[in-house]
Order: C-alpha cells, then sequence, then structure tokens
C-alpha cells in the first residue's frame, strides 16, 4: 500500500512538472521550469530545516550576484539571498509564537552582543544620512545573522553530525571555483593583474576571494587530523586542502596571506600555553607602541619602494609599501575618509551602508592617488572597524572587537578545556579560520556578501554551540 501511494505521488508530480515545463517553453520563461525546485524548498525550510540549509551552503560559493551581469540590476547574490530573505521571514512569524529556536542559542552571551550591535545597527539605520540605503543594509545583515548564525546554530546544537558537514558542504563547492579559477588564471600564465579578476562571477574580486578561502583553509587542515576519518574521505579533503592552498598562493591577496601567518603565530602561542589575557596585554601594549611611533614608522615604510608584483617574493615585500603602491595609498585614503566621516557624526554616524556615497568630499589631495573615485562605485572603508566607525559612530568598531573578544575566550577556553581529541582539533580549526577574517578585517571588509558572511557566521556558530555543550559537561561533573 505504501509502495502504491509513493508511485502515486510520484506520478502526479511528474505530471505538474511536465506541465510547468512546457508552459515554460511555449511562453519562453525559462524561469518557470524551477518553480518545482522552488516548492520542494519551501517544503524544506517549513519541515526539513536541515536539508534546507544544506543547499543553502552549497550555494553559498556559487552563488552570482545580479550586479555582475547589469548594474541596472539590483545586487543580489543568487539563489542565497532570496532563501535566506524566506528564512528571515519565517525566524520572525515563529518569533511571535515563541522562541524561533534553541532558547540556549538566545542566551549565550555572544547573542547579547550580537543583538546589541544588531539594535545600534537599527537605531543608527533610522537616524541615517539616507534611510533607504541603510535599511536595506540593515535587513540584509539581519538575514545573514538569522540564517548563519541562528537557524544553522540551532541545527548544529541538536544534530551533531552537521557540524563537521558545515564546513564540507562549503568547503566542496569552493573547490570547484578554485579549479575553474585557477584553469583561467594559468590562460593567463598566472599574471597579477589578471588574477584580479578571474574569478568571476562567482566573486567580485580577488580579495574577497583570497579571504574566504583563508577563512576555510584552518578548519579543512584540522579535520585532516579527525582518527577515524575513512580513507578516500580523507583522500578527498586532503586533495581539496592542498587544492585550497593552491588557490590560496595564486589569489595574490596578500591581507589573505597575513591574516594566515597571524593565525599560526596566534596557533603557536597556545601550543605554548600562552593564555588569552597575556595575549591580549601584548597586543594592546605592542598597538600603543605603534601608535606612539607611528610617525617614524610611517618614515621607515615609506623607504619600501616596491610594488605589487607577478614574483610572490616581491608581491609580499609589497605589503609594507605606504609610497609607491596605489593599492596601499588608497587603503589609507579611505581610512582617513572614515576618521573625517566619524569627526563629522561621531555618535550615529552616517548611517549602516552610506559610506561610499558620503566619503567622496572627506577625501584630502594629499592622499588621493590615480585610483581614487568621486562616484559611489569605488567601494568601501576597506576596514571592518573604521567602515562601522564612519557608518555608526563610536559604538560601531566597539561591538565588533567586542565581538573579536567573546569569540578568543570561547576559543581559548574550548582549546584547554576539550577532553575530545577530534571535538577540540574541530573547534581549534574553526576559530582560527574565523580569526582569519577578524585579522582580514583590519584591510577589508565584506559581511555584507554571502560568501564571508556564511562561514563568519557559521564559524562563530559552532563555537557557540560547542562552548555550550561544554559548560553542560562542567555542569554534570559538578
Amino acid at each position: 500500500m505504501k509502495q502504491f501511494a509513493s508511485d502515486k505521488i510520484a506520478l502526479i508530480g511528474g505530471i505538474i512538472y511536465s506541465i510547468i515545463l512546457s508552459l515554460s517553453i511555449y511562453f519562453e520563461f525559462m524561469w518557470l521550469a524551477l518553480a518545482p525546485a522552488g516548492f520542494v524548498l519551501a517544503w524544506w525550510a517549513i519541515k526539513r530545516m536541515d536539508l534546507f540549509m544544506g543547499v543553502l551552503l552549497m550555494a553559498v560559493p556559487l552563488s552570482l550576484n545580479l550586479q555582475e551581469f547589469s548594474y541596472s540590476m539590483p545586487g543580489l547574490f543568487m539563489p542565497t539571498e532570496p532563501m535566506l530573505l524566506g528564512l528571515l521571514g519565517l525566524f520572525i512569524i515563529r518569533s511571535c509564537k515563541g522562541y524561533p529556536v534553541d532558547k540556549k542559542l538566545f542566551t549565550h552571551p555572544i547573542s547579547y552582543v550580537i543583538g546589541a550591535m544588531m539594535l545600534w545597527m537599527l537605531i543608527t539605520s533610522l537616524t541615517s544620512y539616507d534611510l533607504i540605503v541603510s535599511l536595506k543594509f540593515f535587513t540584509s545583515r539581519s538575514w545573514f545573522v538569522v540564517g548563519f548564525f541562528f537557524i544553522l546554530g540551532h541545527i548544529m546544537l541538536h544534530k551533531p553530525v552537521y557540524r563537521e558537514n558545515m564546513v564540507l558542504l562549503i568547503l566542496y563547492p569552493l573547490i570547484i571555483v578554485v579549479i575553474y579559477t585557477v584553469i583561467r588564471h594559468a590562460g593567463h600564465a598566472f599574471s597579477k593583474d589578471a588574477g584580479h579578476w578571474m574569478m568571476k562571477p562567482f566573486f567580485k574580486d580577488h580579495t574577497s576571494y583570497g579571504a574566504v578561502l583563508a577563512m576555510l583553509f584552518p578548519p579543512a587542515l584540522f579535520l585532516l587530523l579527525k582518527k577515524d576519518r575513512p580513507a578516500i574521505s580523507r583522500l578527498l579533503l586532503g586533495i581539496a586542502t592542498f587544492i585550497l592552498a593552491i588557490g590560496i598562493v595564486f589569489s595574490f591577496t596578500r591581507a589573505a596571506w597575513v591574516s594566515l601567518v597571524g593565525v599560526a603565530a596566534l596557533f603557536t602561542a597556545m601550543r605554548l600555553g600562552v593564555k588569552l589575557k597575556q595575549l591580549a596585554s601584548v597586543g594592546i601594549l605592542a598597538i600603543g607602541l605603534l601608535w606612539f611611533n607611528q610617525d617614524s614608522i610611517l618614515i621607515e615604510l615609506q623607504r619600501n619602494k616596491q610594488d605589487s608584483s607577478d614574483n610572490l617574493t616581491e608581491h609580499v615585500e609589497s605589503i609594507s609599501n605606504v609610497s609607491s603602491d596605489d593599492s596601499n595609498l588608497e587603503r589609507l585614503n579611505r581610512w582617513n575618509c572614515a576618521y573625517s566621516l566619524f569627526k563629522e557624526r561621531p555618535v550615529f554616524g552616517w548611517g549602516p551602508g552610506t559610506y561610499q556615497f558620503v566619503y567622496a568630499p572627506f577625501q584630502e589631495a594629499k592622499y588621493q592617488t590615480i585610483i581614487s573615485t568621486n562616484t559611489a562605485d569605488g567601494g568601501n572603508a576597506h576596514s571592518e572597524y573604521l567602515g562601522p566607525l564612519a557608518e555608526q559612530g563610536v559604538f560601531g568598531p566597539i561591538f565588533m572587537i567586542l565581538l573579536l573578544w567573546m569569540v578568543c575566550k570561547i576559543g581559548f577556553r574550548l582549546w584547554e578545556e576539550s577532553e575530545d581529541v577530534d571535538a577540540r582539533n574541530l573547534a581549534v580549526g574553526i576559530y582560527l579560520g574565523v580569526m582569519t577574517y577578524f585579522i582580514h578585517g583590519v584591510l577589508n571588509n565584506y559581511l555584507d556578501t554571502d560568501k564571508a558572511s556564511a562561514p563568519f557566521w557559521g564559524f562563530i556558530a559552532l563555537l557557540v554551540v560547542m562552548d555550550l555543550e561544554l559548560s553542560e559537561r562542567k555542569k554534570k561533573i559538578l
């Protein structure tokens, strides 16, 4: 009887799809052929959120920004952002009936920080220089946080197998993009200039591409250490990690390289038993010394005349060139503008997402370069800390730094207190992965894209889930 019912459903489904496909061909509207897939995804979103999120995570590396094909089209990532918008709506509807996800996620300290961050973003959106732009930015950030932190966190809390799978679901489609990029790049003899756009249309430029590759590299590396991993799975993961490393090298993204060196130094300190507070004290002291000696340091850096180059060694040397490297100089120009914007509106800022529309008049001639622009097509503040400073006032970067501190506390706690070796390796791999972005965030900002937001918020969600379980185990022991 059950077999008959299944055959009947399959037959009816096949007939309906045939009718829809025929109509889409007849009316030359091929998008209609995707309607059945949309119905299935909608059903999964209501009944099988784990399957829906699996499709969403796999789609992230392969999503396409409509503006890559025409500037007249909205800057929407397809198909991920419509899916995330649906999740946001479902989240709000379920919130009216109670907790939309596990209550434990809402009561974790990091959730309070994220909640305060989002509340302040909403307030600064309402006081924005451009209300529409800021509300769009706030809505976009909301669906990233809801989808990749709260809903994904809920799934990982109740389905432990999903924790490792979350990384793999992003990693393997990303490898397809890396292979596509490297093959295209090889056709241009791996030149640096060509490397800036070889990853299109999947990524906007080489810097966002390098940032995401760097985020995935530490967890991929540590997942290889899992003891009982099947041989074929270990082989595929090893190949993927190797391809990821090649992609990072030929991305020519200096900020990504710096971030990986930074987390390597961080992991070395963790292995040596250095405590977080000790590390933070050293970091604050180093920042203080840099601040008080900035003039002499700048003079020293200006002696470096090495521009970015196809030669990897020379390209590394150009990282500290602030005398002739246009990319570095333009970044200083954007930072100076961000600080000037902050001084003009220090409390509420100019509004989330407005930087690129308001910074041009604040440019100073001595900081401008040949790639400076007075139009709104030149990007943002190139910093996850100075961008919020200009757009959300003094509290913008404070919330980001507070989030960084909370993530570090969890990362160190899981490293020091986890008894299960595999869980500990997964935790430190995820922690180092998200730390690459916090380091990268000094030089660039990409949390307005699905590519960076998925691993960033997803990794933080996984750290929170593992921290909640660690706390529960400690309570049972007591």
